[in-house]
């Protein structure tokens, strides 16, 4: 199960067990938008193979790609807190393998087992916080002062 590690091999056996039964495969061709910043965020991913590059709407500008993930990676977490709605967008930049999960099935199975929730909730703060930092360091480094120097003052 080494694709899951990252986000499933947190928990327990018996929660990886449940969260494994609530899974489907779902597969993306390149090019494919498997999703769009600000629309409903029901499900979320666990890459599998290949490459997902997430991008931001900047006005005025193409969308800009933040980061790109691959395989074991989280692709989604705008489903566990309201709005759910998507924080970004995002696009298979290659062929897509994943397990797919619909977010109202697990966010039912959390209820039913608040350490399952715990668990998994803590690991996926974890993922956000790396992406809001790899985010923030982009857009610097995208539209920053010149020579990299901080937008602190």
């Amino acid at each position: 199960m080494t694709t899951v590690a990252p986000l499933l091999n947190v928990l327990p056996p018996e929660g990886r067990d449940r969260m494994m039964e609530l899974a489907t495969e779902s597969a993306f061709p390149a090019g494919a938008r498997i999703f769009e910043e600000g629309s409903r965020a029901d499900r979320f991913w666990i890459i599998r193979s290949g490459a997902v590059e997430l991008d931001m709407h900047v006005p005025g500008r193409r969308a800009v790609v933040v980061e790109q993930l691959g395989p074991g990676d989280l692709l989604g977490w705008s489903w566990l807190f309201p709005p759910r709605s998507w924080h970004l967008g995002a696009a298979a930049a290659t062929p897509v393998r994943a397990l797919e999960f619909d977010a109202a099935k697990v966010r039912a199975l959390f209820d039913e087992e608040p350490e399952l929730s715990q668990a998994l909730t803590l690991r996926i703060a974890e993922v956000i916080a790396h992406r809001l930092q790899s985010a923030r360091s982009r857009l610097l480094d995208l539209y920053g002062p010149a020579g990299g120097g901080s937008l602190r003052r």
